[in-house]
């Protein structure tokens, strides 16, 4: 027997989110015998733009049952059967997490439609459950809705059950071989390869549901894969061998998932981040002024002051030839951006490339204007705007909200809520600690990168 599933939840990380609802089709292979549904009071807000996509509002849950309260007809319900579900290590590890805060360990066989999809429907460019049921010809009644969603993952599995004939879809699962040996005994290929090829943070797990490490990539299935694969330190040959499961969550904009990553590695501490470089590894570029009122630059470890770097870098040596084609380029003193130490003119002056500010040649506001047009180019937006850049899904778009050169976290609209004034948009945005280091993600990446558009407000 087997339990087709889908759930709604609060967000995509089962560490911090909750679900909200739960459909099963009960199908014993040939056809559904069953089904069961419910809404589920998070005990927490649902954001604004998970209500957008998938129109589950707080009010709408405020009287569902709590997820302990269904918990017990979960278990029995599902008893003997296999789950399935398209990425159903998404809808899985959610369910366990919600078990494991009862004390509950929850397990079950597990099938994914997704694998099964591109065994017995190779070529497809997308495997999505809206793409491959499009794709078919399977009609999804209430897409991102728990029942719609479930209901169509039940007709593609007929449909795959029929192209194998039935009695060899759990053989399409393969056990793990290759480069993916020595993983534990739970962790499949096919919870491999069925990770997305998309943009977004990535989860670890170990037997006890306890976060062993947060990552962020392009390609989380890549990024995955290579993991997997690394036997070369004693380190990663443990990480290898603790991975129970594995979650994801898209984020579509690498900027998102870079944030992401930098807070949940600081808030939930996996065992196996702590490895990271620090930031006392890092070399900062700072700015000051000397005697006479010109602007100065110096290069210095992080660790070394509490000041806020305008930006940084891994090493002394990335951050000295930075910094030296940002002199050339603003035509600045060598001597007052610290790259050349000497008591009379810089070398530059000396060859004719410096103006004389080392040697109060040159007015000090001609000279500063130059110095502030690199700073310019450093600093953080210093006003109100909502970075917006490309989504989870084509329809979709994500907000990075900056107030006063200060983070405030993130969120996703809709490409089809075309009259959202700003405060739509500020409310579709999860609050998040603004920090040096997310200013830095933030400057680095804004200065090497484009968006799809800058909203000042």
């Amino acid at each position: 027997m087997f339990a087709i599933l889908d759930i709604e939840t609060t967000g995509g990380s089962p560490v911090n989110e909750k679900i909200t609802e739960i459909a099963i089709f009960f199908h014993d292979g040939e056809k559904v015998v069953d089904e069961w549904s419910t809404l589920i009071n998070p005990e927490k807000p649902i954001p604004y733009f998970i209500t957008g996509l998938t129109g589950i509002t707080n009010e709408m849950v405020a009287d569902a049952p709590k997820f302990y309260e269904i918990a017990r007809e979960i278990v029995e319900r599902t008893e003997g059967h296999t789950i399935v579900g398209h990425n159903v290590q998404f809808d899985y590890s959610f369910i366990r997490s919600e078990f494991r805060r009862l004390g509950f360990d929850y397990s079950r066989k597990t099938l994914c439609t997704i694998k099964l999809s591109r065994k017995v429907f190779p070529g497809y460019r997308s495997y999505s459950l809206g793409r491959i049921c499009k794709e078919l010809g399977i009609e999804i009644a209430g897409r991102h809705r728990a029942s719609g969603d479930a209901l169509a993952t039940a007709r593609l599995f007929e449909m795959l059950s029929k192209n194998r004939n039935g009695s060899d879809v759990l053989a399409l699962i393969p056990e793990p071989t290759g480069r993916f040996r020595n993983l534990n005994e739970n962790l499949t290929v096919a919870d491999i390869e069925i990770l997305p090829e998309d943009c977004g943070t990535y989860y670890f797990y170990d037997e006890k549901m306890q976060l062993l490490y947060v990552g962020k990539s392009n390609n989380i299935r890549q990024r995955v894969t290579s993991h997997l694969g690394n036997s070369n330190s004693k380190r990663a040959l443990e990480l290898k061998q603790r991975i129970h499961s594995i979650s994801y969550e898209l984020t579509g904009s690498e900027l998102i998932a870079l944030l992401k990553e930098s807070r949940e590695i600081k808030e939930l501490k996996p065992m196996f981040n702590r490895a990271q470089k620090r930031s006392f590894y890092y070399w900062g570029l700072y700015e000051g002024k000397d005697e006479c009122g010109y602007i100065t630059f110096r290069l210095q470890r992080i660790s070394e002051t509490a000041d806020d770097p305008l930006t940084c870098y891994n090493s002394k040596k990335e951050a000295r030839e930075a910094l030296t084609r940002m002199v050339e380029k603003n035509w600045l003193c060598q001597k007052l951006s610290g790259l050349y130490q000497t008591d009379g003119a810089c070398f530059h002056h000396t060859i004719r490339q410096c103006n004389g500010a080392c040697v109060q040649a040159e007015s000090v506001s001609v000279y500063n204007k130059r110095a502030e047009s690199l700073l310019d180019g450093l600093k953080l937006e210093r006003g109100n705007v909502l970075i917006i850049d490309r989504g989870r899904e084509p329809e979709e778009r994500s907000l990075i909200r900056i107030e006063k050169g200060m983070y405030m976290g993130y969120g996703y609209i809709s490409v089809n809520d075309s009259y959202l004034t700003i405060d739509q948009m500020l409310e579709s945005v999860c609050p998040a600690l603004d920090n040096r280091d997310v200013r830095q993600i933030l400057k680095n990446w804004l200065k090497n990168n484009t968006v799809e558009k800058m909203l000042y407000y």
